[in-house]
């Protein structure tokens, strides 16, 4: 599997982008929005800048180190565009068929799909109510990023919508959402990060 084919597969991948896309960017920030481990977020972010999907500029700090940033690239935003198109024909297919009754269709293109909804509700692509709607007409359990996604995406949305919103996200179509993780935007870095894109360091003070 190529490169590119390895990110356009991958809901983790897009789920960074995604978050570049709305200007978390730096490895801590990028890793609260997603939840996962810096380690994770620093080697997807090393496959999306080899592909030319994103951008990282260093920022020399006053009292000497570091401090690195990510941007999305025009490539990247044209990429998550045509993914949130894409996906925004599994949900109007997936409401299709919630509000047609029919069980076994709805079971199949659920779990055809499945991968695919922790980014979904994090983009704005699906809504968290319609999603818990689904399982519990199918009696079916979230599994734990299910759950973590549909947490997030009500938090932001009690917390009043992207706070975020000022970053172009919209890529080729200008589909991309606006819900989903970006109430982390607001936080600075954690201060002392060693887990910096390749061992820079993120800590510090910013001038």
């Amino acid at each position: 599997m190529s490169a590119s084919s390895k990110i356009n597969d991958s809901p983790a991948h897009f789920m960074v982008l995604q978050a570049i896309a709305r200007g978390l960017d730096t490895i801590d920030k990028i890793a609260t929005a997603t939840r996962k481990s810096k380690d994770e977020v620093n080697a997807i972010i090393n496959d999306l800048i080899n592909q030319r999907l994103a951008n990282m500029t260093e920022k020399r700090r006053f009292f000497g180190g570091k401090k690195i940033k990510f941007t999305i690239t025009e490539t990247g935003s044209s990429l998550l565009g045509v993914k949130h198109q894409e996906l925004q024909q599994s949900n109007d297919r997936l409401q299709q068929l919630y509000e047609s009754g029919d069980k076994q269709q709805l079971q199949s293109y659920m779990d055809s799909n499945r991968m695919w909804i922790p980014f979904m509700l994090m983009s704005g692509i699906m809504n968290a109510l319609f999603f818990a709607s689904i399982f519990s007409f199918m009696g079916m359990a979230m599994s734990p990023s299910e759950q973590a996604a549909v947490d997030s995406a009500g938090t932001e949305g009690a917390a009043g919508g992207d706070a975020a919103s000022g970053s172009d996200t919209s890529g080729a179509d200008g589909t991309a959402g606006d819900a989903g993780s970006a109430d982390t935007s607001s936080m600075g870095d954690t201060g002392g990060g060693d887990m910096g894109f390749d061992g820079f360091d993120e800590g510090g003070f910013d001038f």
